[in-house]
């Protein structure tokens, strides 16, 4: 059995292989951190850059709008029984006001503006359009980022209610 002393004795403080690497220097911290750093700030100017605007957020929600209005008016038989009859094609008539609900929810929206990104409330609808039938109104928070948007929530809300 060997003692401690021979044990010990054997374990040298030079590196065992080719395979390990001598410790960093102050240097290698140094310009590993200025990396570091520089890959963050190329980041964040990336998304500062990509923000979306007011434009960006138009096409977006023109896009969205034509999809749920064809759905609710279309589909879930939203529209009055007299509407239903006038109207021969309703996913086209939806449609064919792409650009107006675009528009429509740019006007009725609010954008917080973040810098790197961009949150827009928007709130919609709640008219009466005929003498028994209103639009139900409609609340939606969107996040911009990176170019890109996602709806966060939407919704019906009630009357009275903050706009997100």
């Amino acid at each position: 059995m060997a003692t401690p002393a021979a044990v010990f004795a054997n374990v040298s403080s030079e590196p065992a292989g080719p395979h390990l690497l001598p410790p960093p220097t102050t240097a290698t911290r140094t310009v590993s951190g200025l990396l570091g750093l520089t890959a963050a700030a190329g980041g964040l100017i990336g998304l500062a850059v990509t923000n979306p605007g007011p434009a960006a957020f138009e096409e977006f929600a023109a896009e969205k709008l034509t999809e749920l209005a064809s759905e609710e008016l279309c589909r879930n038989e939203g529209l009055p029984l007299l509407a239903r009859l006038l109207i021969q094609n309703c996913p086209e008539l939806v449609r064919s006001q792409r650009k107006v609900l675009g528009r429509l929810a740019r006007e009725n929206s609010r954008r917080y503006n973040f810098g790197l990104l961009s949150i827009y409330g928007t709130r919609l609808g709640g008219e009466k359009v005929l003498p028994n039938w209103s639009i139900p109104r409609y609340d939606a928070v969107t996040l911009g980022v990176a170019g890109h948007f996602v709806l966060l929530s939407a919704g019906e809300s009630a009357p009275g209610s903050p706009m997100p």
